[in-house]
């Protein structure tokens, strides 16, 4: 315990709401995707949608190059989360400076450096949690671009159709699992920002994950994107793709 004699009540306590409201948000987007329209669910429909045309294509090309440009952002974060681990060790390295520098600012409640290591390790958790699940999911992507290669040519009479509309199933839900590890990671980034508030004062941080709170809500079930995606077709041929729950995150 005299190892942690340093840490603030307040510490503590942004902290712990850092972690429950992380943990809490996401149990409580898997529940209810399983029962309202969001942007995992809707986009599960679309992506058996693509499946299953893409089944029926002769040239895949296109389908290739749409699945290359979705892992060419997945890495890019990838790599970018590797350079904000270099930083934050490298910050790491120079609490003691980094101390000097934010008593400097009027606005900063006063840190230690042991406070400031503490701080550092965990956004450095963080993000090392970002890093394997976008590289999870840059794996996923690349087990969806095997399934596509071995997927049964458009002219291939003798493939059953039932099995060809189970293997885009299938295939579609790979994609989905990539899809989410992406949004995991995501989510990391966002926390981690609302994570750096701590610096200035534990107060402000946990105002800032409150509002990351919203804004992630906001963004998977209530935004004018999901609203477009709904809108196509009054979302009937896509409600037929799937039923309620499917493509709620794992």
């Amino acid at each position: 315990m005299e190892i942690l004699s340093f840490i603030k009540l307040n510490d503590v306590f942004a902290l712990l709401w850092l972690l429950s409201c992380w943990f809490a948000y996401t149990r409580f987007a898997k529940r209810k995707a399983k029962t309202t329209d969001c942007l995992a669910s809707v986009l599960h429909r679309y992506r058996v949608d693509w499946m299953e045309r893409f089944l029926t294509r002769e040239q895949r090309v296109g389908d290739a190059a749409l699945l290359a440009n979705i892992e060419r952002n997945v890495s890019f974060f990838a790599s970018t989360t590797l350079l904000v681990l270099a930083g934050l060790v490298t910050a790491l390295a120079a609490a003691d400076k980094v101390q000097l520098t934010l008593e400097l600012l009027p606005f900063t409640a006063s840190a230690s450096t042991q406070e400031l290591e503490l701080k550092f390790l965990i956004l450095i958790s963080i993000f090392i949690y970002a890093f394997f699940t976008f590289t999870w999911s840059l794996r996923q992507f690349g087990f969806v671009s095997v399934l596509l290669g071995a997927a049964p040519q458009a002219e291939d009479d003798d493939q059953d159709p039932v099995a060809r509309k189970r293997y885009a199933k299938y295939t579609a839900k790979v994609l989905d699992q990539a899809g989410h590890s992406f949004n995991y990671g995501l989510r990391s980034y966002y926390f981690a920002l609302a994570s750096m508030a701590w610096f200035i004062d534990a107060r402000l941080m946990a105002v800032s994950v409150t509002i990351v709170i919203v804004v992630l809500y906001i963004r998977e079930f209530r935004s004018s994107s999901l609203s477009a995606m709904l809108s196509i077709d009054d979302g009937e041929n896509l409600k037929q793709k799937a039923h309620p729950g499917e493509g709620a995150e794992r």
